[in-house]
């Protein structure tokens, strides 16, 4: 019988050397006679850990980690295959803490199963939700989505059958299913991490939303930057279609969803969804005046459906559970879980998938060990390069989307990136108004003459120029920013910027809180 014998293919296992690691595997194993089963399963989301290799034993997965392709001679001289005891040795992959302390429900088969085996992902309750969606009628199925309280991952938070609802409700011929896959903020990894490692269930997700709406065209935009990820979802479409989970005739429903990855323009703006429809349309990513909305007139002018890769992932548990088994889990309005992505000065970076609730206080130490610089932490970025900078007194707020929004902080994509107490956060304001200029689709004056007017601003600020003066003219230029702008990202530059001069006021040459000047 062969030894399973598990290396990760994920984007930062490979960066890390993983594929060496697994080809040095292979070439002792066949030196040293043994019958192994090499399988390329998903990241546990351990990045410190990685590559982190597995072994199959009776009593579970044994955790290796992080093993360089120098190690492999040591570990299987040590019986690694068996669980043998060894310096790299972690124990037992369920009972390892940063793991057991998580709820993983979108999450629940990365790292478990090989994520381009259909018969993996069926033996772990995967298209269990399609088969169920297909049993009910299109109203239930919206009606199981408004029931459970999801909202947008992607950062809007907008409930996602509100939007289904509509796209059902529009007449038209032709509607189309979206995934907005092209995953651009600071500190994100979360939806590479499921095209990458779980990619049926973004597919299932997708396809339920179709059978619910009456699409039957769907396209996944997908980062440029993520190659892997691109491959991978091709691949798994290709089978899910040969199967019969999508394409025509759905498991002999009779209903019909094709699917096909559209690789993104490499545009941050892109990642706003009417930039998006223009990119996949063809044409220059620039952001859509809305009214009309999407799921009215959308792609190619039709109904459509938009969600980010997370929040399609969240439906096929939702159809296959039941929508109260979802909102067991999270505070208020906001339901069920967010995978939380740990990035910057932490020691421990990886992915927490959480119910929301927690606070970012235990993200930072219960989860990430503190900073990787062993200094004390002085700012967290919370939600993408677009996201606020909170102090240390809001560590303890519950991270839901209401009580975040009530101290003026978005939850967003759920990125972290954390920075320590050598940090200069005039620089980093003036970092995210250079992004917005440099980024900026062109389109509105607020955006792309305000970005570039901030920069300026920031640079008198910084040579102590008259700095109250100049602080009052940047607040005046939030102010046009937030309420003139197009899209999303020249209505949140202000966010890090005012978030900046409002808690760390020292580091704009201030020697009295912002809020005390005028």
């Amino acid at each position: 019988m062969s030894i399973r014998i598990f290396v990760p293919r994920d984007s930062a296992a490979l960066a890390l050397g993983a594929d060496q690691v697994a080809a040095a595997l292979d070439v002792q194993a066949r030196q040293r006679g043994l019958d192994i089963e090499l399988v390329r399963n998903g990241s546990r989301g351990m990045f410190w850990l990685e590559p982190l290799v597995e072994v199959q034993t009776p009593a579970g997965r044994v955790a290796y980690g992080p093993v360089a392709p120098g190690d492999v001679q040591d570990l299987l001289d040590a019986q690694f295959q068996t669980g043998a005891a060894h310096r790299l040795c972690l124990g037992l992959t369920q009972a390892l803490t940063y793991l057991r302390q998580q709820e993983r429900l979108t999450f629940a088969r990365m790292g478990v199963t090989d994520p381009l085996s259909l018969a993996d992902y069926q033996a772990h309750e995967g298209f269990a939700g399609l088969r169920r969606a297909l049993a009910l009628s299109p109203s239930e199925i919206v009606q199981q989505v408004l029931d459970s309280g999801l909202r947008g991952r992607g950062g809007a938070a907008f409930p996602a059958g509100i939007k289904w609802k509509t796209v059902a409700a529009a007449s038209s011929a032709q509607k189309y299913i979206v995934c907005n896959a092209d995953e651009g903020d600071s500190g994100t990894y979360s939806d590479r991490m499921a095209m990458e490692g779980d990619p049926f269930m973004l597919i299932e997700g997708m396809t339920i939303a179709a059978v619910a709406t009456g699409a039957t065209q769907g396209y996944i935009y997908i980062r440029s930057e993520y190659p892997h990820a691109i491959a991978t979802m091709r691949e798994a479409i290709a089978k899910a279609s040969a199967a019969g989970f999508s394409g025509s005739n759905i498991l002999k429903s009779g209903k019909t969803f094709h699917l096909e990855v559209r690789k993104a323009a490499g545009a941050y703006v892109c990642g706003e969804e009417t930039a998006m429809l223009e990119s996949i349309e063809g044409k220059r990513g620039v952001v859509r005046a809305k009214p009309p909305i999407p799921a009215l007139k959308g792609l190619f002018g039709q109904p459509s459906v938009i969600n980010n890769v997370i929040t399609f992932a969240s439906v096929p548990i939702i159809l296959a559970r039941g929508a109260a088994y979802y909102t067991d889990y999270g505070v208020g309005r906001s339901s069920g879980t967010l995978p939380f992505q740990l990035t910057g000065n932490i020691k421990h970076g990886g992915l927490i998938e959480k119910a929301f609730g927690i606070t970012l206080r235990q993200l930072l130490f219960d989860f990430g060990g503190g900073s990787a610089s062993g200094r004390p932490i002085k700012a967290v970025q919370v939600g993408g390069p677009l996201g606020a900078y909170v102090p240390e007194r809001y560590w303890d707020v519950p991270m839901d989307y209401e009580a975040y929004a009530a101290v003026g902080v978005t939850v967003g994509h759920g990125g972290i990136v954390v920075h320590d107490d050598t940090a200069d956060l005039s620089r980093l304001a003036r970092y995210a108004m250079e992004f917005c200029a440099i980024e900026s689709c062109g389109k509105c004056t607020p955006c792309r003459i305000g970005s570039t007017r901030g920069v300026e601003v920031l640079d008198r600020i910084a040579a102590g120029n008259n700095n109250a003066k100049q602080v009052e003219l940047l607040r005046d230029l939030c102010d046009t920013m937030l309420h003139g702008s197009l899209c999303a990202l020249g209505s949140m530059t202000p966010n890090p910027v005012l978030s900046a001069l409002n808690h760390y006021p020292q580091d704009f040459g201030l020697a009295v809180p912002v809020a005390e000047i005028a």
